[in-house]
Parts: structure tokens; C-alpha cells; sequence
């Protein structure tokens, strides 16, 4: 059960660390070495992007590596290879993250199918809500997964307790309005959120949207349970080399 797990992890460390990658980019060689990297730095649960054409929670790294990710030919099939052979090699939780459009063409039956037989514990589809989400829920339930729901800064206290019902493993709590990569700023609105997103479930919370520092995971120690590191983690992939992947999380701790 994901949520047992987080709880164990979370009697060992102040805070959890989630990673992010977008599969494909550079490319699925590079991605095995980047999960590798990150494992090794003791990164607790990672999010495994299939690239998608209109990225619309995305701002403009995330985004352009889903399109470097697709011109280089990446499918849904070579993403479900991937994901299952880092769920085989490595002992850490991974989930898939998708648009929705991904599983409404694929099939949802066959892509809850798809995850549960790769050794996947959940996924992340945040342009699902969830009054629209019954055969998705329905299947990730029937196959012992997590569907992983989201709260956001404007969702109201009763709004969250509905979504909360639905879910299962932990809540993705984005940190403020806009898309992925943008400076979220570490102040006591954010903490009064996440205080209210604490009062609405006894899931383990996890904040993402604007994470790039060491201060900023510090920051959340006692308010939410799962820093989330995506952007950044991109970045630094860009200017400094796969290599640098590792030094860079290793500094988060």
C-alpha cells in the first residue's frame, strides 16, 4: 500500500523528495541513467512524464522537452517499456503523469492495465477532475493503484475533502495559480494552504510547482510531507550534463 510506504519513509526523514522527468528526453538511455542518479541520492517516489503535445500545467521547460521528446519519436509504448524497466531495477514507488487525452485513446481499461502490470503504483493525470473521472477511478481502484488527486490554491475546504474521497496514497498540492517552472514564493500564504489542504485529509501532502532550492524544501518541513522537484531538475540537465543530475539533488537534502 503507497500511503504505508510514505508513512515508513516518513518516520525516517523530515521530508520526502518526488522527482520528475519527462520520458523520452533526452532520450530513454538518458533516462535510465537520470533515475539511477536520482535513486542513488535516496529520491523516495519519482513522476514519469508521457510527453504530450499540449502540456497545458506546464510552463516552458517542462513543455519543451515534451516537444523534443516527441519529435524524437517517443510513444506511449516506449514510455510503458521505460516505466516498467526502472519499476523492475529500482526499489523506490514510480507513477505515471498524463494528460488525458493519453489514456482516453489508449483505452483507460488497457492503460490502468498497462501501469499495474509494469509495476507502477499510481499516476497523475491533473486535466481530469474528478466529477469526470469515474472509469478511470473505477479502473485504478479495481487494479490497487493510486490515483493521485490535486488540490490548488483556490480550492475551497469542502471541495477538498469531495476530491480527497476519490484519491488514494497522497494529495498533490499545487503551490499557486499557473503552469510548472515559475517562482513560487515561500511565505506564509503558502503555509496557510497547506494548513487548510492538512485539514481536509489524513493523506501525506505533496507540494510541487516552483521547488529549486534547498531553502525551499527546508521551508516545508512540518507543512507538507513530499517536496516535488521538476523544473529545475531539467534545467539542470540542460546546462550542466546528465552527470550533474545527482549533485544537484544530493544538495536538496
Amino acid at each position: 500500500m503507497l500511503e504505508l510506504y510514505l508513512r515508513k519513509r516518513l518516520d525516517e526523514k523530515d521530508i520526502l523528495l518526488m522527482t520528475h522527468i519527462v520520458l523520452g528526453y533526452p532520450s530513454f538511455d538518458d533516462n535510465l541513467r537520470i533515475i539511477e542518479a536520482m535513486v542513488a541520492t535516496g529520491v523516495d517516489l519519482m513522476e514519469l512524464q508521457i510527453p504530450f503535445s499540449r502540456p497545458t500545467a506546464d510552463g516552458p521547460v517542462i513543455a519543451r522537452a515534451n516537444q523534443k521528446a516527441l519529435k524524437g519519436g517517443a510513444t506511449v509504448k516506449d514510455c510503458f517499456n521505460l516505466a516498467e524497466k526502472a519499476a523492475r531495477i529500482f526499489d523506490i514507488p514510480f507513477f505515471m503523469m498524463s494528460y488525458y487525452n493519453i489514456p482516453f485513446r489508449y483505452g483507460v481499461e488497457r492503460f490502468v492495465r498497462s501501469m499495474s502490470h509494469g509495476g507502477l503504483r499510481g499516476s497523475i493525470i491533473p486535466d481530469l477532475s474528478p466529477q469526470e473521472s469515474h472509469e478511470y477511478l473505477a479502473a485504478m481502484h479495481a487494479h490497487s493503484l493510486a490515483p493521485i488527486l490535486i488540490f490548488s490554491p483556490t480550492t475551497s475546504l469542502d471541495r477538498m475533502r469531495a476530491i480527497a474521497a476519490s484519491g488514494s496514497g497522497f494529495i498533490y498540492c499545487v503551490a499557486r495559480k499557473g503552469v510548472t517552472g515559475g517562482n513560487t514564493d515561500f511565505s506564509e500564504e503558502l503555509a496557510r494552504y497547506l494548513r487548510r489542504c492538512r485539514k481536509s485529509t489524513s493523506l501525506p501532502l505533496a507540494l510541487g510547482f516552483g521547488i529549486k532550492e534547498k531553502f525551499d524544501i527546508d521551508f516545508l518541513k512540518g507543512k507538507a510531507d513530499i517536496a516535488v522537484i521538476g523544473s529545475q531538475t531539467i534545467r539542470v540537465m540542460e546546462q550542466k550534463g546528465v552527470a550533474a543530475v545527482g549533485d544537484f539533488i544530493r544538495r536538496l537534502r
